[in-house]
């Protein structure tokens, strides 16, 4: 009887195991992917030490792009029992500061952005002099390898660019506007240089505060109203794109409005054709990347890359992608 019970059991579980595989992919996979969360909230999957890595941005306050960095950033480090500090300063010499303050607080790595590499170098020098691993992330890949950096991890900007402008080539624009929102920003530098050496139009540079969203809708409105040709305003960043979009109204204007980075007002615009397309540099990837590649080389001594930047942009997303990575932009991974 004992054994009777045993293999109804078997076969009870195996049709249900049958039942559940027989679920739709999506449905199946959402499930999975729930489960999956639920287990790495405050769970660590090694047993190596708790190590603690800082990372030191220049983000300024309330932008949301580095939100994902940092999520990334955090799911990594739960997965790999590291203690994860974050800060950022938006002006250079502070946040070489910053990382100062890491190295003095003796951390076990260190992962930061080089978007104004000449002011970050002597820290990044003094950490690697301490011993402690630098990744570099988001911005500087000219200049990791030169500041003795493990390695990089991000798009290579001028990349990015060019496949702007060759998107660019493919709509038929003939007149753009690249708007800079962040002066001595090398990537951004690169951003709109890339985009012009393969943009068969015309294309110039808007330099606005990005700090001040009213004056950079009023400037990118001004030079909108002063030259109708324009039919393409490329933004450097998800936040600018929806007033990019305000500021084309405004003017009367029929450019098209592009952009770097995705979020999921992007992922809407871009549906609702408010939007022509936006370059993905997977901001989530570059945070997890970052912890777990930091994670790997103290425990294994592992590096990626070969001395080459681990890519992970751009990706040209446009309105036939955007209803799939919506649905990721609002639980903050793209």
């Amino acid at each position: 009887m004992a054994r009777f019970r045993t293999w109804v059991s078997i076969a009870v579980a195996g049709a249900l195991g049958l039942s559940l595989a027989g679920c739709s992919s999506t449905g199946g996979k959402r499930a999975e992917d729930a489960r999956k969360a639920q287990q790495a909230q405050g769970k660590a999957a090694v047993n190596t030490p708790r190590w603690t890595f800082a990372m030191i941005t220049h983000s300024g306050d309330g932008d949301t792009f580095w939100d994902i960095v940092q999520n990334g950033a955090k799911q990594a480090a739960v997965k790999d029992n590291i203690n994860f500090l974050y800060s950022h300063n938006d002006e250079a010499q502070q946040q070489a500061q910053l990382v100062d303050a890491a190295v003095d607080k003796k951390v076990d790595g260190i992962i930061v952005t080089l978007a104004k590499p000449d002011a970050m170098k002597a820290a990044v020098a003094r950490a690697e002099k301490a011993g402690i691993p630098v990744i570099t992330v988001n911005s500087g890949s000219e200049e990791s390898k030169k500041f003795g950096a493990l390695t990089h991890i991000g798009q290579d900007e001028t990349i990015a660019g060019e496949a702007v402008g060759e998107e660019l080539n493919k709509r038929g624009k003939k007149k753009a506007l690249c708007v800079l929102h962040e002066q001595g920003n090398v990537g951004h530098e690169q951003r709109c240089a890339g985009a012009k050496s393969k943009f068969e139009g015309t294309m110039t540079n808007l330099y606005v505060e990005g700090t001040n969203m009213p004056d950079v809708q009023s400037a990118i409105e001004a030079k909108l109203q002063s030259d109708k040709s324009i039919d393409s305003v490329v933004t450097l960043g998800a936040p600018f794109a929806a007033t990019a979009v305000k500021a084309k109204d405004d003017a009367g204007s029929k450019a098209e409005i592009e952009t770097f980075d995705l979020n999921e007002k992007v992922a809407q615009g871009l549906q609702d054709g408010s939007l022509g397309f936006a370059v993905d540099q997977q901001p989530y990837l570059q945070g997890y990347e970052a912890v777990d590649l930091l994670w790997l080389y103290k425990y294994n001594a592992n590096v990626l890359g070969g001395g080459k930047p681990v890519l992970t942009g751009p990706q040209i997303v446009t309105k036939d992608q955007a209803a799939e990575l919506e649905e990721y932009a609002k639980r903050g991974t793209r």
